[in-house]
């Protein structure tokens, strides 16, 4: 039968699912409104719409290593509340995630590829799907926001999760010894990216644009702060800064923060655990996210919200 704009709307309003999630429940159910709630809430999408528009940027960061470990994904996935991102449920659900990522064929520069795929764990749905329901259970919105996978090029992949799952971390390491010496040092350094947060594992990954750009901006700095400094002073100041950012922001280069007298650098200690470990050892990439970097968070004011009802 024909399914109306104005049956659609209705659905919509009764159940907060979206246009044409409650247009396929109505032609599938031919029409019948009770069968469709039925069929919107079996698929887990009512309700779920209404809750898109509220700001998710708690949760947690997971990973998951293949048995071989050759190959590793990280994931988040998001929450409203730091209350339900301590949910056994929700952590079940993430874990479930983490088990599809791993493999899963969509790229990681496209979640929604991701999400359209079949949800493992039940066929008949999709993973975007799967997600709806678990929004209609737990009562909060949610995204499944990103994942990147690692695959072992000559070592093993190795992930740290830090603060039940504020921060997580995936490492492709590079050695052909899998001992529990390299597994260790592997861990020390996994730490270290969790604590200090670079960006490349060495200068050389540092691109040249990048660079430049920065030597633009110290130079403005440098200028502002000493007008009067003659050009190559001014150079001179500009490569030392940029020199200090690389040291920061390039895991090698950085200080190694279990190093005992406060000057071992990351490079070095890796340089050390081969020579001791009789292999090569290397970390060829690594991965780490933290939960809610660059997603604006609500704050809220509960006690202003009653006060206002209460005039």
């Amino acid at each position: 039968m024909a399914i109306s704009a104005a049956d659609v709307k209705k659905l919509r309003e009764m159940t907060g699912a979206g246009m044409m999630d409650s247009k396929k429940a109505l032609e599938a159910t031919n029409g019948d409104f009770d069968k469709a709630i039925e069929f919107l809430r079996e698929k887990g999408l009512a309700g779920a719409q209404k809750k898109a528009g509220r700001i998710a940027a708690e949760g947690i960061c997971d990973t998951l290593v293949s048995s071989d470990g050759k190959k590793g994904v990280a994931v988040e996935v998001n929450s409203e509340t730091d209350f339900v991102a301590k949910n056994e449920k929700f952590r079940n659900f993430v874990a479930d995630v983490c088990a599809q990522a791993l493999d899963s064929n969509a790229s990681d520069d496209n979640i929604d590829e991701f999400l359209n795929e079949k949800w493992k764990k039940d066929s008949s749905k999709t993973v975007a799907e799967a997600l709806a329901g678990e929004i209609a259970i737990i009562g909060e919105n949610m995204h499944i926001r990103r994942k990147k996978t690692l695959v072992a090029k000559e070592g093993f992949v190795l992930s740290y999760i830090h603060s039940q799952g504020r921060i997580a971390v995936l490492i492709d390491v590079k050695t052909d010894k899998d001992s529990n010496e390299v597994k260790e040092a592997a861990k020390n350094i996994a730490m270290q990216i969790a604590a200090l947060n670079p960006v490349y594992v060495r200068s050389e990954d540092v691109s040249e644009d990048y660079k430049n750009k920065e030597r633009e901006i110290l130079l403005a700095q440098a200028k502002e702060e000493a007008p009067d400094k003659p050009e190559n002073i001014l150079k001179g100041m500009v490569e030392g800064r940029l020199n200090k950012e690389l040291k920061e922001i390039c895991l090698l280069n950085q200080v190694y923060v279990k190093a005992e007298d406060g000057k071992q650098t990351v490079a070095q200690y890796v340089e050390s655990v081969g020579k001791q470990a009789g292999c090569n050892f290397g970390i060829n990439s690594f991965v780490r996210f933290e939960t809610g970097e660059g997603l604006e968070k609500k704050n809220e004011d509960f006690a202003a919200e009653v006060a206002a009802q209460m005039k």
